[in-house]
């Protein structure tokens, strides 16, 4: 007893029982740093991962031969001209340019034989310009951007016949930016840029090294980027040092090695795209993108070859990588592809039929949508949707402008009458002032139409496809507590480019992450838009509630592109309003008789002028080359148009005069669809009355009264009554001191107040200066003195006064205040004309009104309709819109009476308080260092109205905009020549916009779509002033029926029409679109 020992069960362990020595904990600030540096460029590339990106690389000759043929004057030649010319030796080293100019190489290449057996053979050019592959025979293969980006071609494999293969590199002297001088680039282009050569290389790439390195560069990113409390940090930033701590320089195992570690955070498909086939719910969905403005930094013709390259590079990369799926916009672009690069042209449209090409936006290019007119707008969709029905057989789903300086209240109504339930952008993450509160939503239009907008979270539209780009697509997701998906919208952009190799490597990393280890958003490759809206589409049917958002998207950023640019925003004006006056007039000439429609001349002038409102062309941001291009553009369209018009007065029997001397009958050419009375001049001093409501007005003599219908008068020094029935006008050196309402027995102008005052503002934005007008210039405000106040007219039916007013050394203005006699029961305005010198900098010019009117909103013309903005600044939000867009007036009223400013080609104004400020001249000095300098004709008008807003200040701005034409009539001249044979009566609200021809009808179709028998009618007609409306279609013409349609001209729903008549009912700012069928 006592003394046993008894054996009991040992717990087996391996842990040692001694410390063999100290560990240490991690630093993980020091062992991230680490990350990069085993990847990065520097003075340890020869020693990391770069060491063994390739296996090997030749060149010179024997092996790369180049010659070149340098194209002569900034010329661009096609490769047919190009290669008819004798190429002269060159080699790496040598420089090329100057900007803009081209550079044809022919390079001569033969593989040796040590690399043909290699598994990827490349050949990499890097001129740190843009150029173009083309095979011997002149086919367009592959874009090369240069300065280390997408220089790499991959080599077919018929080179690899130990054979002398030919093949051709189109250079252009231009980056991807174009020709910036000094690094920053929005800068003017240097013209003397000259681009050198390094590197014409055969390579063959590593290409283990190669998918190790996108492996090591996305864990990293996760090392760095996921919270430091989480274990997939931790585990990240383990795995990456693991890779490291595995590579051996010129140890291919090594390389193998490396890779099996990152499939540990990876997973193993991430080199193919099975890894997207897992079946797990992904919340991204990546879609690559190339933003190709089509002009800014370069010019169209630079556009065109910009197309080919990007779309290519992408053609490329959809066989090479099975998910990649590309979406593009612009039908613009799309043209000019299957004009000059048919090849690609048919590569592209076979990706198409294939799903992977996606065709976006329905429009004719990525437009402005503040600056345009209503009917502008409906043809960028007409356009757009046509060329991409009768080129791919579909209309798009998806309006899509990721770009374009904000989004004007009708575009959701437009969107869906083109057949578009969707929309897509991204800009207004750039507001500088608030931050818009929603990713997806319902974005509601002046009349209650909605479509589904979704704003990419990532904040960009050309993502580099990065780990972060992923992980914000959720963390700055603003809407998920509705739908928790969104769009990844990647690849170089704006100056072209779209996805790389390296992009789509990255996701498929990404991807296999989300499945390893979770954390990071899952990403998708695969889908289309379409099937990302079709999704929150199918969720809204099943009862999802998405918030709404009512109104205009206003940009808080870049307003100043309301008037950069002065030139070219009353070009397009100008030429909005010939085409209405062309389509109107030739549609009742080719209805009537003989005269054949003018189709193509129409088409051809819309779409110059739908090219011209690109996001960066209309709104004045681009540099000066594009505007010598629209200048040219327009010129054209101006021609054209003219020569329409002159054929139809001719068809009419009509002819326009300036100053007519015989006694033949005159009359006017009226385009307006209501009654006109308005004085005409005749030249000499004499004057007429135009009256009545056809296309041809007749004239009457303005009889002269005993007691004169207009007086000017002077009551002291300097200081001149204007008078007529109606207005009593009192100008002191140029500016109004008083407007007195003689019917309403009201002062318009505040006491101590003056109307028409010059005011000029330092105007140096933080850094976009063509784009930005920022909230401090308001502190700079400076009046402008003016000189003495004289007369200059002062006949029976319209006086006028002229005041000089020095800007500086360099600058003036010469105003014209006039006031015509009045008419009973026609509203009076006082009219002002300015001619400018404008040789400023950084300085930026407006006139001011001052009104005695209250009211904490302002209202401004918008496309088909107003928009009410604040003129307080109780909110940030309402301070932002410290300067905003209108059409044809702006207009400050209280109940019983108001002013109307109303303008002709301006678009920039300001309401604070009772304050009304209209915009006219900017003088910026980048992008384009000379814009707006030089000579400008300005007009504007003070219009003062008994009763809120209405239809007098919507008719009288359109009149203002159209004046009638003089014209000679013979005394031959039927009568019905007077009369219009289609009229729009019922309430003076509506508007007939736009009359014109079908675009299908048998005499007028050029083919494009289906002819539809038969002459028909289009008319446009819109509600302005916010109330449902009813009126009624009258017409003399022989019309079958009436349909009501959408923009496209689908038939809808049938209109009773009897007796030449159909009664119709708008509601409050629709847009309604009839077809009358003959």
């Amino acid at each position: 007893m006592g003394g046993e020992t008894y054996e009991t069960a040992k717990p087996k362990s391996s842990y040692p029982v001694r410390s063999a020595h100290p560990v240490g904990q991690w630093i993980p600030d020091i062992y991230k740093s680490r990350i990069g540096q085993f990847y990065a460029g520097g003075q340890y590339e020869e020693n990391n991962l770069r060491a063994m990106m390739n296996e090997a690389v030749v060149s010179g000759s024997p092996h790369v031969k180049l010659s070149v043929w340098h194209a002569p004057n900034l010329s661009r030649p096609t490769f047919k001209e190009a290669t008819k010319h004798k190429f002269e030796k060159t080699s790496v080293g040598q420089s090329f340019g100057p900007s803009w100019s081209t550079h044809w190489f022919k390079i001569q290449l033969t593989v040796p034989s040590e690399l043909r057996k290699k598994e990827l053979l490349e050949f990499h050019w890097d001129a740190n310009n843009e150029g173009m592959v083309w095979t011997e025979d002149g086919n367009p293969l592959q874009g090369l951007t240069g300065g280390g980006e997408r220089t790499e071609w991959v080599l077919p494999e018929s080179f690899r016949d130990g054979k002398e293969h030919t093949f051709y590199i189109e250079m252009a002297c231009n980056r991807m930016f174009g020709n910036a001088a000094g690094g920053d680039s929005i800068q003017p282009p240097n013209p003397d840029n000259y681009y050198q050569l390094s590197k014409a290389d055969i390579v063959a790439v590593n290409s283990e090294t190669r998918q190790l390195y996108i492996d090591i560069w996305v864990i990293g990113d996760a090392a760095r980027e996921f919270p430091a409390d989480s274990w997939e940090q931790h585990k990240a930033l383990k795995v990456a040092n693991e890779i490291i701590d595995a590579f051996e320089l010129g140890n291919q195992d090594s390389i193998i090695k490396g890779r099996r570690i990152a499939q540990e955070y990876l997973g193993k498909n991430v080199s193919s795209s099975k890894v997207y086939e897992t079946g797990t719910k992904p919340l991204v969905y990546g879609i690559g993108q190339c933003h190709i403005d089509t002009c800014w930094l370069w010019p169209w013709a630079e556009t065109k070859r910009k197309v080919a390259r990007s779309w290519s590079n992408q053609c490329d990369l959809m066989d090479r990588y099975p998910e990649h799926r590309f979406a593009v916009s612009q039908a613009q672009q799309y043209k000019w592809l299957k004009q000059y690069y048919p090849y690609v042209f048919d590569r592209v449209k076979d990706k198409v039929k294939k799903g992977t090409f996606q065709p976006v936006g329905g429009s004719w290019v990525e437009h402005d949508t503040n600056l345009p007119s209503g009917e502008s707008l409906v043809r960028q969709f007409v356009y757009g949707q046509r060329f991409f029905e009768s080129n791919f057989g579909d209309r798009c789903q998806t309006f899509w402008l990721p770009d374009t300086f904000g989004y004007s209240s009708q575009l959701p109504q437009l969107c869906r009458l083109a057949g578009m339930t969707r929309f897509f952008t991204q800009k207004l993450s750039w507001n500088n002032i608030n931050k818009f509160p929603h990713t997806t939503f319902n974005w509601v239009s002046l009349d209650g139409s909605q479509v589904i907008c979704h704003m990419a979270p990532a904040e960009t539209y050309t993502a580099e496809a990065n780990f972060g780009d992923v992980r914000r697509s959720v963390t700055q997701h603003k809407s998920m507590d509705q739908d928790e998906t969104s769009l990844l919208v990647f690849g170089k952009g704006d100056g072209g480019g779209g996805p790389t190799w390296e992009h789509l490597e990255k996701l498929r990393r990404c991807r296999g992450m989300s499945d390893t280890v979770g954390l990071l958003p899952r990403v998708h490759m695969g889908n289309s838009v379409e099937d990302f809206f079709n999704n929150i589409e199918k969720r809204i049917s099943e009862g999802l509630n998405l918030v709404t958002w009512y109104g205009e998207l206003y940009f808080e950023l870049h307003r100043g592109t309301y008037t950069t640019q002065a030139n070219n925003k009353r070009n397009n004006r100008k030429s909005e309003m010939m085409l209405r006056d062309i389509e109107l007039l030739a549609s009742l000439a080719s209805i009537k008789g003989s005269y054949k429609y003018p189709k193509k001349d129409i088409d051809d002038m819309w779409e110059a002028v739908l090219l011209c409102q690109f996001h960066d062309c209309l709104p004045g941001s681009s540099i000066e080359m594009c505007y010598d291009d629209s200048d040219e553009l327009y010129a054209k369209v101006f021609e054209t148009g003219e020569k329409i018009l002159k054929e139809l007065q001719e068809f009419f029997g009509v002819q326009a005069v300036e100053n007519p001397k015989s006694k033949e009958r005159l009359a006017a050419l009226n385009t307006m669809p209501w009654h006109r009375r308005e004085i005409i001049s005749l030249g000499n001093g004499q004057a007429g009355v135009a009256c009545g409501d056809g296309n041809l007005l007749n004239i009457k003599t303005f009889k002269i009264a005993e007691t004169p219908e207009v007086t000017v008068k002077d009551i002291k020094d300097g200081v001149f009554v204007l008078q007529n029935d109606q207005l009593r006008v009192q100008v002191d050196r140029g500016c109004i001191t008083s407007l007195y309402d003689r019917l309403a027995e009201r002062e318009v102008i505040p006491e101590g107040g003056k109307a028409n005052q010059f005011v000029i503002f330092d105007d140096k934005p933080l850094y976009w200066q063509a784009w930005d007008v920022e909230v401090f210039h308001l502190d700079s405000r400076k009046v402008l003195s003016s000189g003495a106040t004289k007369v200059v007219q002062s006949d029976a039916h319209q006086v006028s006064v002229m005041t000089e007013t020095k800007i500086s050394e360099r600058s003036w203005v010469k105003t014209y205040i006039s006031l015509s006699a009045a008419f009973k029961g026609q509203q009076s305005y006082v009219e002002m004309h300015s001619e400018v010198e404008w040789r400023e900098d950084k300085k930026f010019l407006k006139v001011e009104f001052p009104v005695d009117v209250r009211n904490t909103e302002a209202s401004y013309e918008t496309q088909f309709g107003i928009v009410r903005r604040p003129t307080h600044y109780n909110t940030t939000w309402d301070m932002a819109k410290f300067e905003v867009c209108c059409h044809k007036f702006a207009d400050l009223s209280e109940h019983g009476y108001g002013v109307s400013i109303l303008n002709d080609s301006k678009y920039g104004f300001a309401t604070c308080g009772n304050l009304m400020r209209l915009s006219l001249l900017r003088a910026p000095k980048a992008p384009d260092a000379h814009a707006d300098m030089g000579r400008h004709d300005i007009r504007w008008a003070i219009l003062p109205h008994q009763g809120d807003l209405g239809s007098t200040t919507v008719r009288t701005a359109f009149n203002f905009n159209n004046p009638l034409k003089l014209v000679q009539a013979p005394e031959t001249l039927d009568a019905s020549a007077f009369s219009s044979p289609i009229k729009l009566t019922g309430n003076k609200s509506l508007v007939l916009d736009t009359v014109k021809r079908g675009e299908d009808d048998e005499d007028v179709s050029r083919g494009e779509l289906m002819k539809r028998k038969g002459k028909s009618v289009i008319l446009r007609i819109y509600e302005s002033l916010g109330g449902m409306s009813k009126g009624t279609i009258e017409t003399t013409l022989d019309i079958k029926k009436v349909w009501k349609t959408n923009i496209l001209e689908d038939d809808g729903e049938l209109v009773k029409f009897e007796k030449g008549k159909a009664d119709i009912t708008l509601k409050p700012f629709e847009v309604a679109t009839f077809r009358l069928q003959l």
